[in-house]
């Protein structure tokens, strides 16, 4: 993977910010800098640019390895993000975010999104499944992988009718799984959906992402980065000369502003453990994203 160029200095000027609320619809502009949309269903209002925990804070909870953890969280903050994606299946991961929001003081801070892993639960033990944050309260709970849905998706209604969570959701990482997406976003009443975004994977745009518009469902997405695959298709290659024209000064900021520029995106969940990644990644939140004859000039470079 190639190594990614730190983003120094980028200020957001009036205009620009004028004419993104003009261009696209539940856009506005945090206090830190950073873009914000509502979520449909309640109006609340996230900042577009979060972190994603999978593999990147699986990690021992020694001082050594948790300090450039509680970096990226203060970068995260610190930029005005708040959204942390995380789940019992990526090992410590989940652990490490509820020791490092609790340390920081930040658990009522954090828009927290967590998810059941398929099996049959019951409330109580789905309780203690997330036991491991240490307190910090679930914003959002979603089914992974929809797998086990038609038992886990009324549970976690239950859990919300209950005011325990605040919204229930499905995730998927493949393109494979949107036409099943699709029938429950159509059929179910569903506050969020997580799925794989980026300027090369791009079939939730045909009929997904249009859906999510129509049924007033907020969209989180994940794997903008293809795994880091998406850097090593670039390796060694300049920056296109039309990215400067969106205020990206790499790679990354690149394929973020592609994914967040599409309407239907309320955010997204780039992974990271490396606090100058976390405060590239946010700059991507800020200033002027493209429009649709740039999306589609990323897109084709990358395809």
């Amino acid at each position: 993977m190639t190594t990614r160029r730190r983003f120094m200095q980028y200020s957001l000027c009036a205009s620009s910010a004028l004419l993104l609320e003009a261009m696209l619809p539940r856009l506005v502009l945090a206090q830190a800098g950073m873009l914000r949309r509502q979520i449909p269903s309640t109006g609340e209002q996230l900042p577009v640019i979060g972190l994603g925990t999978a593999d990147s804070f699986n990690v021992e909870s020694t001082p050594q390895a948790l300090k450039p953890l509680a970096d990226v969280l203060d970068r995260l903050f610190q930029a005005g993000g708040t959204v942390i994606d995380t789940a019992p299946s990526y090992e410590k991961s989940q652990g490490v975010i509820g020791t490092l929001l609790a340390q920081q003081g930040r658990a009522e801070k954090a828009f927290l999104a967590t998810k059941v892993e398929g099996r049959e639960s019951s409330i109580e033990e789905i309780q203690q499944e997330m036991a491991d944050l240490k307190g910090a309260p679930i914003d959002l709970l979603q089914v992974h992988s929809m797998i086990n849905y038609k038992t886990l998706l009324p549970l976690l209604r239950e859990m919300k009718q209950q005011k325990m969570i605040r919204y229930v959701g499905i995730t998927h990482h493949s393109e494979m799984a949107q036409d099943q997406m699709m029938d429950l976003v159509a059929s179910e009443p569903m506050g969020f959906i997580q799925i794989n975004l980026n300027p090369q994977d791009t079939k939730a745009e045909e009929k997904l992402l249009p859906l999510c518009q129509d049924k007033g469902v907020a969209v989180m997405i994940n794997r903008p980065f293809l795994d880091g695959r998406l850097f090593n298709q670039v390796a060694g290659k300049q920056l296109p000369a039309f990215a400067s024209d969106i205020g990206c000064a790499s790679w990354a900021q690149l394929m973020i502003k592609y994914s967040i520029s599409h309407p239907a995106v309320t955010c997204i969940i780039p992974a990271t453990s490396n606090p100058a990644h976390m405060a590239e990644n946010a700059l991507a939140g800020t200033g002027e994203l493209p429009d649709e004859s740039m999306r589609k000039r990323i897109a084709e470079y990358f395809q």
